[in-house]
Order: C-alpha cells, then structure tokens, then sequence
C-alpha cells in the first residue's frame, strides 16, 4: 500500500489538486486514508521546499552543480573473490548484469584465457584473463548506484547500433566508472531507473523470485471501465500466461483515464500489454517507484547518487518477508 501511496501524493500534487476520494484496495475508511495521505503530502512539502533552499543557497555560492561532480558517487570497495563463477566475474566487471552474462557465455562471446567457454559457472581464479566482446575485463572496486528520472525517447541500453539516445547520454558526466541500467524501461516509459556496476544487487532486483514492487502511473485514451478494473484484478490472460497486479486504482475520482499500478512481475511492457489487451492505448506511462526508490526532488531527465542507506535498504529488500 506504501508505494501506491506514494503514487496518489505524487500525482495529485502535479494535478495541484486537493482531496482523494478513495482506494478501491484500500484498508482504512476514507477519512483515515484521506488523513493520511494529507500528513504525508504535507511531510512531502516540506522536503521538496528544503531541497529547493538547498539548492539556491548553492547557488548563491557558486557551488558547482553535484551532477557535475565525479568524486560524489559512495562508492563502495569490493573485496576479492576466489574462484568466482564467470558469469558473476563478469557482472562484476560492468559489463552487464548475472542475467545477461550468461546469454553472452552460451553465445560463445567470451574467453578465459584466450579459450571460448560457454559454461556460465566456470570458475575464475584472479590470474586468469577474461575477454569478452573483444575486450579485457576485470572486476571493478569502486561501486556506483545512480538514480535517473528517465524522460522519454531515451533508449534503456548501454549501446544502440542506430544511433538513437541512450540513458547512458544523460549520466555522461557522473561517473568514470562503467555503469549499467538494472532492468527496462521502453523508449516511451519514463520515471525511476536504476545504474550501477554491482551485479549482484541487479541480479537481485531483476530476478523474479525476489518479487520487487514497481508502481506506474498510466494515462489511458478514454476512462477505464469498471468491468475492465475488476477483470484486471482478477488476473488478465495474456499470450504468455495471466499477470496479476497487487494494487489498482483511479487516481483521480473526476478522471478515470488515470489510473495506478502496483506488481512486481518484470515482464516485458507489462503494464502496456495488460491494457492494450483490453482495447485502451496507453497515452503515457511512468514508473513512479522501483524497489523502494522514487523519483521525489529528481526532476525528468536529472540523475542522483543513492545514498548509503538506499544502496543497504536495497541489498536487503525483501529479507524477512512472510
């Protein structure tokens, strides 16, 4: 419920409208719930108006602008592993994450050694030299953890052979260290997005038993209908098996053409397909929570470092869990 929450202060602040009329999945009656929402807007409020204080005050002083500023990122020294498996050498590396390093082992494009090896668990001992696509690669020390309020037409990768801009375009600046985006956001999502260069923590956050809530704000082409809302509730058919959500709701009782949504499946342009399938063109979408992380006082297309306790909040979602 927090993270829809979070969805509903966002989006009615942006609406700069008052009032909130009620969750469909709510828990609380409709005072409690709108008490509620209004303590944490208000709450809200006054972060945003301390970070835009902040932000003039660096100002005034000719403070150079912290996205400029390379040496901010926390990085965080990695302790070296003994016979590490090769598909986590190469996360390890930047290059990609767990996930991904095993699809370039099996396609033959990596060698130990001046050898191909396409068995992803293959150990790695620190004097062995790993090639991959070409190039040298070694685990790095420094790790980096970027969040990005990506806008859209930016592509989610780290190379496009057409040219076209990538997230990677506007962090340029952050970092020398080699950073990866932690899953996708299509060409026209926009919202929270995560880079880094420690795969173990975007093997977790990707890895579908680990269940990592996601909230998205969609605009549709005309009101979702009520018929529609409980079916998408109830578990929606698709080509490749049915997708529930955790959370729907109108996030606005005079528009129903605005609607949130919370799950956690990472399946590709999930939240399009599911409506999509019911006959509604998605007019936008934006992915307002991930994990967690928001995209609270990080304008569109602005990047921030995380800091310690988001990175540690983050290597330890979801432990403990019923």
């Amino acid at each position: 419920m927090h993270g829809l929450l979070y969805f509903c202060i966002l989006y009615q602040s942006m609406k700069k409208k008052s009032g909130f009329e009620q969750f469909f999945t709510g828990r609380k009656t409709g005072s409690a719930l709108k008490e509620q929402i209004k303590q944490e807007k208000r709450q809200w409020k006054k972060e945003k108006e301390v970070a835009i204080e902040k932000r003039k005050q660096q100002k005034r002083e000719g403070a150079i602008p912290r996205e400029n500023i390379v040496k901010a990122a926390p990085a965080i020294v990695r302790k070296a592993e003994e016979n590490m498996p090769l598909n986590k050498y190469i996360a390890h590396s930047g290059v990609c994450s767990r996930r991904d390093a095993v699809d370039l082992i099996k396609n033959g494009k990596v060698k130990v050694n001046g050898t191909a090896v396409t068995e992803p668990g293959h150990k790695i001992v620190p004097t062995d030299s790993v090639i991959v696509n070409g190039k040298k690669v070694a685990p790095v020390k420094g790790l980096v953890y970027i969040l990005l309020n990506k806008p859209k037409d930016f592509i989610t990768t780290t190379d496009d052979p057409q040219k076209r801009k990538t997230v990677l375009d506007l962090i340029s600046h952050a970092t020398k260290e080699r950073v990866y985006p932690v899953g996708r956001l299509d060409r026209n999502t926009s919202g929270v997005l995560l880079l880094t260069n420690d795969g173990e923590l975007a093997q977790k956050l990707t890895h579908p038993s680990n269940e990592i809530k996601k909230v998205y704000a969609v605009t549709l082409d005309k009101p979702l209908e009520k018929k529609h809302f409980d079916s998408i509730l109830k578990g929606v058919e698709l080509e490749d098996g049915v997708v529930n959500v955790d959370v729907l709701a109108y996030t606005d009782a005079q528009d129903k053409t605005h609607i949130g949504v919370e799950l956690h499946t990472g399946r590709n342009r999930i939240v399009r397909r599911i409506f999509e399938h019911l006959g509604y063109d998605v007019k936008a979408l934006d992915r307002v929570m991930f994990g967690g992380l928001t995209k609270k006082n990080v304008e569109r297309g602005k990047w921030r470092f995380l800091n310690e306790r988001e990175v540690r909040e983050l290597k330890f979602f979801g432990k403990g869990k019923k």
